[in-house]
């Protein structure tokens, strides 16, 4: 154990070696690191999720030759061609026709040991794309069980659903992010057992509506917010369901012009009324966002399923307990710290991809493994190092001076920033460029900016096609659209020039046709990637600050003039809110404090858990 970590009542303060601002180490987290026996961070928790987040590519495929010898076709792989990682397709990477250990190699006390990890990566092989039991879903990336399915990011599942992430059990749905039990959803963003909903968030048990957020066991309605159990309601307004059905009528999502125009009022719409601070339900003792069934966990984000005792833990599921900035963990993993994928696993440290493995260091990929560090694809071994295999002794023993060497030589990366025992992979080893991974869906850079960070940078790929239907030639409406247009290269409408990884053009599947026809949804004037990164923008950050309840304040009075965009879309001044009941406080401002994921700048109406409930129960 280091000294630092004993002494935490003295290192609660420090200076995050990337960004140079200051952050705090709560005492819990001190204690925690100390109880693992490992050093404080010296990067942010902003900072260290995107240097994690820069080692996962998810949404950017390519077509590359498979590796394995004796093989030449091509396989779908989030590598690209020139990447020097050596790839395998599916079968061949779990098949028995190679051994992990057979890359094996001694430890070179000259160098730094993060550099020799980084060499063994490169060739240790690595399964191209991991797409589990698909059934006519090719084009998937990290899922498992989904049919008739075409880029469907990290969701499992699912059936005839396209150009979604995070997706789970659901059918028919297109254009969505973090959608469960759903069928017949386009553009919706944090909705659970939806049907037939259109360009909405946060709702859950509504069908056959457009435009609504924060709603609740709602049908037949249109432009709303915080609404629960209600019907026929436009733009909040009652109506009965002959006026409802008449005043639809009057009411066009045909054409682009008109979805977009409605989307910019909507969004005006909903700012009128006042949001929780943060979705923390059946939790206890917890601060973050989106959490269900948490206790004792601080700033964390997408947990649910049962967790305790985290902290900076960020999509994880499945009674999770003990983890330290991690994501995507789940089904009992326990006692991590810094890592990347644990399913399950316990005792990781700073690694990625590590499924039912304990004691695990430095690795990347491990299977059914104990005690590895710095090991690369290993299955069902133990006590390795450097994909070598050694007796308990003399692993526990090469361990300990392989972590005082690390500590003696550390990396330096181009930035100058070094990396001892107890920091993640810089990022400038990941296998990626900083624009192919999910870093740059959390934290948008220009390649210039990216660069000067210290990270990879992927070229763009030479795409060799000539637009054939630029922008004024999209069909108005999708009646208009005949079958031709799926021979079409299809111009997005930011040409390249935003930073969502445009693909400056695209082109319509037949079943993504199919799909606009049967809901009367006009052809898309963005690529699949723009439109992601559209709904991306429709999330909070992962990051929180500390506020006020704005009930009966000032602020609430008055909704604030802002820029609050989505999708581009400016919001005017918002008309203010009047509270519908009385509240705990009478006729005071609420005095309730909170930390939420609503920065102090933005504009919207942010509630106490006490005075939102009063309004929305």
């Amino acid at each position: 154990m280091s000294q630092e970590s004993k002494n935490i009542s003295t290192s609660s303060m420090r200076v995050c070696q990337n960004c140079k601002s200051d952050f705090v180490i709560a005492p819990e987290d001190a204690a925690f690191y100390a109880r693992m026996g490992v050093p404080l961070p010296m990067w942010c928790f902003s900072c260290r999720v995107i240097r994690r987040m820069a080692f996962r590519n998810e949404r950017t495929l390519y077509k590359r030759k498979c590796d394995v010898p004796g093989h030449s076709e091509q396989l779908i792989s989030i590598f690209a061609p020139e990447n020097p990682q050596r790839v395998y397709d599916h079968a061949a990477w779990w098949g028995d026709g190679w051994d992990a250990l057979s890359y094996g190699r001694d430890m070179d006390f000259t160098r730094p040991f993060l550099l020799q990890v980084q060499e063994l990566w490169r060739e240790v092989p690595d399964v191209a794309l991991l797409n589990i039991n698909p059934v006519n879903s090719d084009y998937c990336s990290i899922t498992e069980g989904n049919k008739n399915c075409y880029l469907v990011i990290g969701g499992d599942f699912n059936e005839n659903s396209l150009y979604s992430t995070y997706v789970f059990n659901s059918k028919e749905c297109m254009d969505t992010y973090w959608v469960s039990k759903s069928d017949y959803n386009y553009e919706t963003v944090d909705c659970i057992s939806c049907s037939r909903l259109l360009y909405s968030r946060y709702c859950e048990g509504c069908y056959h509506s457009a435009f609504l957020f924060n709603c609740r066991n709602c049908h037949d309605c249109f432009g709303c917010a915080n609404l629960v159990n209600k019907s026929y309601q436009i733009w909040n307004v009652q109506y009965t369901k002959e006026e409802y059905i008449e005043k639809m009528k009057e009411i066009s999502l045909r054409r682009i012009e008109d979805v977009e125009a409605i989307r910019k009022q909507f969004w005006t719409h909903a700012l009128r009324y006042p949001r929780r601070f943060a979705y923390i339900i059946h939790s206890a003792n917890s601060t973050g966002d989106n959490l269900d069934q948490a206790k004792n966990c601080r700033e964390c984000f997408d947990v649910f399923g049962g967790a305790e005792d985290c902290s900076h833990t960020w999509l994880a599921y499945s009674n999770i307990k003990d983890l330290i900035d991690c994501d995507r963990a789940g089904l009992n993993a326990e006692l991590g710290v810094d890592s990347s994928t644990i399913y399950p696993g316990s005792r990781v440290f700073y690694s990625r991809f590590t499924f039912d493995s304990h004691d695990i260091h430095y690795s990347y990929n491990s299977h059914s493994t104990s005690n590895l560090f710095g090991c690369v694809g290993m299955r069902n071994k133990q006590y390795c190092i450097l994909n070598k295999q050694y007796s308990k002794q003399e692993y526990e023993t090469l361990k300990i001076k392989i972590i005082e060497h690390m500590n003696a030589m550390p990396y330096v990366d181009s930035a100058g920033r070094n990396y001892k025992y107890g920091e993640f992979f810089p990022p400038e080893l990941s296998p990626f460029g900083y624009n192919e991974t999910v870093a740059q869906e959390l934290a948008p850079l220009t390649r210039a900016d990216a660069e000067g960070k210290g990270y990879r940078w992927s070229e763009d790929v030479a795409r060799n096609y000539e637009i054939t239907m630029p922008i004024e030639r999209i069909p108005a409406t999708i009646e208009d659209a005949d079958d031709s247009i799926l021979k079409e290269v299809i111009a997005c409408a930011h040409g390249g020039t935003c930073n969502e990884q445009c693909t400056s053009a695209f082109r319509l599947i037949p079943q993504e046709l199919a799909f606009y026809r049967a809901m009367k949804i006009p052809v898309p004037h963005l690529c699949p990637s723009c439109r992601h990164y559209r709904r991306l923008r429709q999330r909070n950050p992962l990051a929180l600050w500390k506020r006020k309840c704005v009930c009966l304040s000032a602020e609430a009075l008055q909704c604030p003039s802002g820029a609050f965009s989505e999708g581009g879309a400016e919001a005017g001044t918002g008309n203010g809110y009047k509270n519908t009941t009385t509240h705990f406080h009478g006729e005071n401002p609420c005095p309730n404090e909170f930390e939420t994921s609503y920065a102090p700048e933005r504009p919207e109406i942010v509630y106490c858990e006490n005075c939102y409930q009063s309004e929305i129960a």
